[in-house]
């Protein structure tokens, strides 16, 4: 597996990684039918967005002939991490905390998610600051006056 950190995909990508993350390993054949029933696309669309995630390094064709068979060489967690963690690093550190309640209201969440993250949020609470800083540009700093 390659580093997702180093892989940055479009909303479409992101389907298309997902059936494929769900499938293991899959035809282009298999991936264009699946895409066209859950998302309606034609076969051009489907097949434009796995050569792009190929070129990419996101995945890999493997098979001397046809029917090729596509598989991931990012794995799922790890890219939904790496993304989160660009959202993340392009808003203000101030805006994290609440933006990350807004996603928990928002979701739907196992019991068991539900411990883990009071478990991690009790743990963080030890060594957590009373404020998180801005870290917005020097002298242009609002965010504090937006809180």
């Amino acid at each position: 597996m390659i580093d997702a950190k180093h892989v940055t995909i479009t909303d479409s990508e992101w389907e298309v990684m997902r059936a494929i993350w769900t499938m293991g390993q899959t035809t282009s054949r298999e991936l264009i039918d699946t895409m066209n029933q859950l998302e309606g696309w034609s076969d051009s669309t489907t097949k434009t967005l796995l050569h792009r995630l190929i070129k990419k390094g996101a995945v890999e064709q493997t098979g001397a002939s046809r029917p090729f068979t596509f598989k991931p060489v990012v794995g799922e967690k790890e890219s939904m991490s790496a993304a989160a963690d660009d959202l993340f690093d392009h808003m203000c550190a101030m805006r994290a905390g609440s933006t990350i309640a807004q996603v928990i209201k928002t979701r739907e969440l196992s019991k068991s998610d539900i411990a883990e993250l009071q478990k991690i949020l009790a743990e963080k609470a030890k060594d957590a600051p009373e404020m998180v800083h801005c870290n917005c540009l020097p002298g242009k700093m609002t965010c504090e006056e937006d809180s």
